[in-house]
């Protein structure tokens, strides 16, 4: 007779417990290696902002200078900056956590690609956040911004000094950005319902606004972030070639369409 977990795991987990345990900790550890390497950028305060004005003097020179209008314009309307804000701090861990979930309970023979993507765009995203450290708009008032999401954080310009967990100069690429492309596209192409299919191709045109409105991050940083997501797709298509019968990107039977 089989045990209640037994029980468990063959009617909700498609590959059983010990593959569930490897991904939680696959993913739990490439997420906090992410974080801890990110924090290396204390001590170079200087530095940052100083990428973070050459950013402007970019932007400006190309004519496209639009953070503080877009700040401007969601700050005149509560329910507007108070939404974003709260996109903000939802969107990157709540989304994409119960996506992933829904992933690999539901559409686990998708899961493997998904996976690889973000392990390869967490890995792209240390090596810039160490290379190019950039202040985030909302530390520089000079501009008219303001961090309208300190109320959900806690955190503000003044006590933004890096630690081993937290670093506030990993602006370049946004992987608020880059999670939202990696989620939105496959969650799209697994989908049969049209009203479905667009939600999920607008959230991350949603999510972009919501970064550049909430002045936590440069249009720049969102166009980085959407290219670190196109060359982890790419890397996860080399990985599926490597070994096709665990990673491969799979055409999802029509019965199993949301």
């Amino acid at each position: 007779m089989r045990t209640l977990p037994d029980r468990f795991s063959a009617r909700f987990l498609p590959q059983g417990w010990s593959d569930l345990l490897r991904q939680l900790l696959l993913f739990c550890g490439a997420y906090w290696l992410y974080r801890l390497v990110r924090g290396i950028t204390d001590g170079r305060v200087g530095e940052a902002f100083n990428n973070a004005r050459d950013l402007i003097g970019l932007e400006r020179g190309l004519g496209l200078f639009v953070e503080p209008a877009v700040h401007q314009w969601t700050e005149r309307t509560d329910w507007l900056i108070d939404g974003a804000s709260w996109m903000y701090v939802n969107s990157h861990f709540t989304v994409t956590t119960v996506t992933l979930a829904f992933i690999y309970l539901r559409r686990n023979a998708s899961f493997y690609f998904i996976r690889n993507m973000f392990v390869v765009a967490m890995g792209i995203a240390l090596v810039l956040y160490a290379a190019y450290p950039t202040a985030p708009p909302r530390f520089m008032p000079e501009w008219g911004f303001t961090d309208s999401v300190a109320r959900f954080t806690g955190l503000t310009a003044e006590g933004s000094s890096a630690d081993a967990l937290y670093n506030p100069f990993a602006a370049v690429p946004s992987m608020h950005v880059a999670f939202a492309l990696m989620l939105a596209v496959p969650m799209a192409s697994m989908t049969r319902r049209r009203w479905v299919k667009a939600l999920w191709l607008s959230y991350p045109g949603l999510v972009t606004f919501v970064v550049v409105a909430t002045a936590n991050h440069w249009w720049f940083d969102a166009f980085t972030g959407a290219l670190v997501a196109a060359v982890a797709a790419l890397a996860a298509l080399l990985c599926a070639r490597w070994r096709p019968a665990a990673w491969a990107w799979p055409t999802p039977a029509p019965a199993a369409a949301a």
